[in-house]
């Protein structure tokens, strides 16, 4: 972990952001809802704040560092939906077109059988009909039974094999009639594998995370020194993620399987959705070269297509105000949301507890990277952040 952090020049914070920011991380590493954290923020491409909090590895007493790896999860989708839009600037893939011409092989079919045809662009905006088997309700879910897997448990088969168990199962709903978060960018490393004519990983380092140099991100971790622990929110204090471990964010879903150790694992598949590591300033590169129009990466109308809600209207689960796009949440209606953020802003997270936006009315980047799950993707240290960069900005003006 040789490289500098990223390349933006060192900014002047408005008054009372860092004051504000170091309170929230301090409060939640003092409620022990947290562990450790890296938070970066940047405006008009200067970098205003950033900080590296608690412990990356609590039972070492191993201190949080600002180029920590971190497990991804699902801040892998925004980097190989990035990957498969510069195939799209290249002309080897187009939006609109059925995935079948790519992946013969894959063909789910709708619950009464009917063949169905999957675009490019609903692969990215999660309007495919597919699903994830740790929203089932039990073991005996129709992905359960098929041993379909997430992306993030220790399942020993390869990206092929699982897309052949992923369509043996009938598709949730017809293609583009409705919103499920889904294994949707997995087949899309799939198809990105074959246009590309290269494993997943070398596709996204030639594609991506070479030109921009985010030289810390990848498929598989190499030095487990330099990789936070993970740990799961508990009383009195978050516990160590345990192999194998299963833990449900939401209430009714089975969860998911856990394997931490499967980032150091080069012979796992490589999940698109799921299956890297990285740190939090490699992640700022690739937001702030999308904020500011996709520089030599992407051409900006790719990138404004990123930004636009490709869902119709269509309502994200547990999600008020939220649209999709190509890769990321897309705030449609502040008010609904009750967000200070402004209409267009891009938000997604990860399940090994981080989270992120992108507010481009504001010159905004934010990352949060933690090693608590789910307290960093979805619990009130991500409000509490949010809150206080806002709160900051009004201050400011």
């Amino acid at each position: 972990m040789k490289s500098a952090l990223f390349p933006l020049r060192q900014g002047v914070p408005p008054a009372q952001l860092s004051a504000r920011i170091q309170a929230v991380v301090q409060q939640a590493l003092d409620d022990r809802r947290l562990v450790g954290a890296v938070v970066l923020v940047a405006r008009d491409g200067e970098l205003i704040h950033r900080q590296a909090a608690g412990f990356a590895d609590r039972e070492s007493a191993r201190p949080m560092a600002l180029q920590m790896g971190f497990r991804l999860a699902s801040v892998s989708k925004p980097i190989v939906s990035t990957a498969a839009l510069v195939l799209v600037a290249q002309g080897r893939l187009a939006l609109d077109a059925g995935i079948e011409r790519w992946l013969p092989g894959f063909r789910p079919s709708l619950a009464n059988g009917s063949p169905a045809r999957i675009t490019v662009r609903q692969l990215l905006s999660h309007t495919a009909g597919l699903g994830y088997r740790f929203f089932e309700a039990d073991a005996d879910g129709p992905y359960a039974r098929a041993g379909i897997s997430d992306g993030m448990d220790a399942s020993g088969i390869t990206l092929a094999e699982n897309l052949r168990r992923l369509a043996s199962v009938p598709l949730l709903y017809e293609p583009g009639t409705s919103w499920g978060y889904s294994l949707a960018t997995d087949v899309l490393g799939a198809l990105i594998e074959r246009i590309h004519g290269t494993p997943l990983d070398e596709a996204v380092r030639q594609l991506v995370t070479g030109p921009l140099g985010m030289t810390d991100t990848g498929f598989v971790a190499r030095d487990a020194h330099h990789v936070a622990a993970a740990y799961v929110n508990d009383a009195p204090q978050p516990h160590p993620l345990a192999e194998g471990e299963t833990v449900s964010a939401f209430d009714g879903a089975i969860g998911i399987a856990y394997s931490p150790a499967r980032i150091f694992d080069a012979q796992a598949f490589p999940s698109g959705g799921a299956g890297m590591t990285g740190t939090a300033g490699d992640f700022l590169r690739l937001l702030e070269i999308l904020r500011q129009g996709g520089g030599t990466l992407l051409p900006g109308e790719l990138v404004e297509e990123m930004g636009r809600d490709q869902t119709g209207g269509l309502d994200l689960a547990a999600a008020p105000g939220f649209g999709f796009g190509l890769g990321f949440s897309v705030l449609r209606d502040p008010r609904l949301a009750a967000s200070p953020e402004r209409a267009g802003t891009w938000r997604w997270g990860g399940a090994y507890g981080h989270s992120w936006f992108v507010d481009r009315a504001e010159g905004l980047s934010v990352t949060a990277f933690t090693n608590t799950l789910y307290e960093g993707m979805s619990g009130r240290f991500v409000t509490d952040l949010r809150d206080a960069v806002y709160g900051a900005l009004e201050a400011w003006r």
